[in-house]
């Protein structure tokens, strides 16, 4: 489990087959092997350390639903560790699992310095997308600050900006993206027909109804 907020920057030393492997700093202290790291919010195992980097592999269904298999040597990746229990939640829980990638649509500067960026998602992304939910856009806890049925923005503050590969990408680039698990929990008690969740539902699934 995560939360979305990036505590580093790492740059790709090298992809081999399934290896990725990371150059960092932050990241690396008190990780040991078999431990997780999110890279661009996938949740990946630690299969190798170095003094200065970390190997991780990226299997094929890793490869099918991010951003991941078109990294290259040199490209900048968010990279933030498995959350400790007792620690703070500055962000929201983010799993690390991707579910697929949206497309950046545009970037539009606001006047107290944010950015206001636009991407399009997929329909299973959209569905769990309300305003002022949490995403998480390449690893990184957003507030989501206006949706319609294909596309949704987020606004970046200066210090998401500068802490995170975010701001550095451009209209077109593909973002790995994850909807808020709470979201998709809901979604998930919601009757397939029948207009919606009833008092009825409610009651089957436990909870307590009064009339």
């Amino acid at each position: 489990m995560f939360t979305g907020v990036i505590e580093e920057i790492g740059v790709v030393e090298g992809v081999v087959g399934d290896k990725l492997t990371v150059t960092a700093t932050k990241v690396l202290e008190d990780t040991r092997l078999g431990n997780s790291i999110n890279v661009n919010g996938a949740c990946l195992t630690v299969v190798h350390l170095s003094p200065v980097s970390f190997t991780v592999e990226v299997m094929a269904e890793t490869r099918r639903r991010t951003n991941l298999g078109d990294l290259r040597h040199g490209d900048r990746v968010n990279l933030e560790r498995a959350l400790a229990v007792g620690a703070r939640l500055g962000g929201h829980y983010v799993q690390g699992h991707v579910e697929a990638t949206g497309e950046i649509l545009s970037f539009t500067p606001e006047g107290d310095g944010s950015v206001l960026v636009r991407f399009v998602a997929p329909p299973q992304i959209m569905r769990y997308v309300v305003e002022k939910g949490f995403i998480a856009v390449d690893g990184i806890s957003l507030t989501v600050a206006e949706r319609n049925v294909t596309t949704f923005s987020v606004s970046l503050v200066g210090y998401t900006q500068a802490h995170t590969s975010l701001a550095e990408k451009r209209a077109g680039d593909k973002v790995n993206l994850e909807t808020d698990v709470i979201a998709k929990y809901v979604g998930g008690l919601r009757p397939e027909v029948g207009g919606g969740i009833t008092l009825e539902f409610l009651a089957e699934h436990g909870y307590l109804v009064s009339r």
